[in-house]
């Protein structure tokens, strides 16, 4: 994660609790969970964004089925505080923290056979029918934390422009996973899967994001790989950061280079990802398998010309002789259907 100036990480295992709310419109805590059974081909994400001072939560379910469909949904349930993340049939239990946490869900999906269509979440919902969907996940921590919050270095909390900021804390874990994913009445079940899961609180906006490529990969309980990239509207050098999971302990990212294969709508089809720590450079590929499209703009603004995509892509990767499914996700301000990004990829 990128560290202002002068400042330092506190790692406390009272984050992984709800903090109380900041006074700002704008403030959100959020937890996020993946899952994936290598052998099987299914996978799903899940989040909870609590936003207290605005009264409501962000819930979204995302389910990659091993056929190609995908099940999602989102919605802005009411809440009145910040004191659990449980909301719209969605549940995140601390059972042990930094070590076992459990993700429930009871509700509906929009089951999809062409992803795709959530570009146009008004229309896929007309399109698609809903389906009754049930997920019982129980996620060990197989990794050290990564992250913390960012405090001054006397420990004091740091002053943020709650306009442009996107977090106070953040934390990230890889993750072994069991339980089972029901939707429209078809189990499947997870027995030895990976995962990974992150958390953030502090002010938020989504479209302070300018662009990042945030690639999460859990071969197995002894490796793992995390390489994040994130642009600067700024200008100047991106920022790289991330760790590789080798028997236990994390050997910090110090450079890495992303490389995409795009088709014609700007949806990525493969990565070519080249991940440096002091020990080596670790070559890490991804074939794109199912990609969900999410979007997001300014309050009260009615021109999509800009506005922020995010693609959500259940991939297959593979790294010294392992293969795993993981996440490929991409954040862009998207300019006239065109990722920001993409200028700043190797030719």
């Amino acid at each position: 994660m990128y560290m202002p100036p002068n400042t330092q990480l506190r790692l406390d295992p009272r984050d992984d609790y709800t903090h109380p709310p900041e006074p700002v419109g704008n403030y959100n805590e959020s937890m996020y969970f993946n899952a994936f059974d290598t052998r099987t081909g299914v996978g799903a994400w899940m989040r909870i964004g609590n936003r207290p001072n605005e009264g409501h939560a962000e819930m979204t379910c995302c389910v990659y089925l091993p056929d190609g469909r995908v099940g999602f949904i989102f919605s802005r349930p009411t809440i009145t505080g910040n004191e659990e993340m449980n909301a719209a049939g969605m549940r995140f239990e601390v059972l042990e923290p930094f070590k076992r946490l459990r993700v429930t869900y009871e509700g509906d999906l929009l089951l999809m056979d062409d992803p795709h269509a959530m570009v146009d979440p008004s229309a896929a919902f007309k399109r698609y029918p809903k389906r009754p969907a049930s997920i019982v996940l129980e996620f060990e921590g197989v990794s050290p934390m990564h992250g913390g919050e960012i405090v001054g270095m006397d420990g004091q909390p740091i002053e943020l422009d709650p306009e442009h900021s996107v977090y106070r804390g953040h934390t990230e874990q890889n993750m072994a996973v069991n339980g089972h994913i029901t939707v429209d009445g078809q189990r499947h079940e997870l027995n030895g899967g990976t995962g990974y899961r992150d958390k953030s609180w502090g002010p938020r906006h989504w479209h302070s994001f300018y662009w990042y490529k945030w690639l999460p990969v859990t071969f197995d309980r002894d490796f793992g790989i995390l390489l994040s990239i994130k642009g600067r509207p700024e200008g100047g050098p991106d920022r790289i950061s991330g760790n590789v999971l080798r028997d236990g302990v994390y050997e910090p990212v110090i450079d890495g280079l992303i490389e995409t294969d795009y088709d014609a709508a700007w949806y990525p089809r493969g990565v070519t990802a080249w991940v440096t720590t002091a020990r080596q450079t670790y070559v890490l590929r991804g074939r794109i398998l199912t990609t969900v499209p999410l979007r997001h703009k300014r309050a009260g603004v009615t021109d999509w010309s800009t506005y922020t995509r995010i693609t959500e892509s259940m991939s297959e990767y593979t790294c010294e002789g392992r293969t795993a499914l993981g996440m490929t996700e991409y954040c862009d301000v998207m300019n006239d259907g065109v990722p920001i990004s993409a200028a700043k990829e190797p030719a």
